[in-house]
């Protein structure tokens, strides 16, 4: 029963709203408003040799609905593309580290997170939403740090394994992946146990077996 209602609990209600400009919006829950990236690719020209591009007025805009139904369809003044693409970039790499409190990322895991995604960037790639297993991984220095001891590859390459294993199975999420080597007995399990072990030790702030005595 307690579980029936856990369901019935976390289940998103959505509302439908249908625009100004005849468009029926979903709006999930309590969301007031909703919004996106319109592209019109007609209006960019891509020059493959050069590497030119040429954006005309309009080609870019943001839509905004709002749940009473009104709606704004801001295109962005060509003047100000380059600022916007890169308050964009900032958002979308600052998002790849966006964890819960309870799974902290350690400055390596930050530095992972962002060199994997940017491997994806500089290929064209958006990347996975963070819903659907994108962003950065707890731990994840340690996860690449243990297999490079149990195999003997550097970075590069684990790097390249991890990428590659990700690539071929799409339903495969890095978090998942990483998951994998942690489990308790395997050879990576048994290396990241102990490199946890090593790091707690050494940011304890005080004499644990001395300690007891003063209980």
């Amino acid at each position: 029963m307690a579980e029936e209602q856990a369901v019935a609990k976390s289940k998103t209600e959505y509302t439908e709203v249908t625009m100004t400009d005849g468009r029926v919006v979903q709006f999930a829950g309590k969301r007031k408003v909703s919004k996106e990236t319109v592209i019109d690719y007609t209006k960019i020209q891509v020059d493959e040799a050069s590497g030119i591009v040429q954006f005309e007025a309009g080609a870019v805009a943001v839509r905004m609905d709002f749940r009473n139904g009104e709606t704004r369809l801001i295109p962005l003044p060509l003047s100000l593309i380059a600022r916007f693409a890169g308050h964009g970039g900032e958002q979308k790499f600052g998002d790849e580290l966006a964890t819960s409190a309870d799974k902290p990322l350690s400055e390596e895991d930050m530095v992972i997170a962002i060199d994997d995604l940017n491997s994806q960037i500089q290929k064209g790639d958006w990347g996975k939403g963070r819903a659907s297993g994108g962003g950065g991984v707890s731990g994840a220095s340690l996860v690449v740090q243990a297999i490079m001891q149990a195999t003997g590859k550097d970075l590069a390459t684990v790097k390249a394994y991890l990428q590659k294993k990700l690539d071929s199975d799409k339903e495969l999420s890095r978090r998942a992946l990483y998951d994998s080597f942690r489990v308790a007995g395997t050879k990576t399990g048994v290396i990241i146990k102990a490199l946890e072990d090593a790091k707690l030790a050494k940011n304890a702030k005080v004499d644990a077996d001395a300690e007891l005595g003063n209980v």
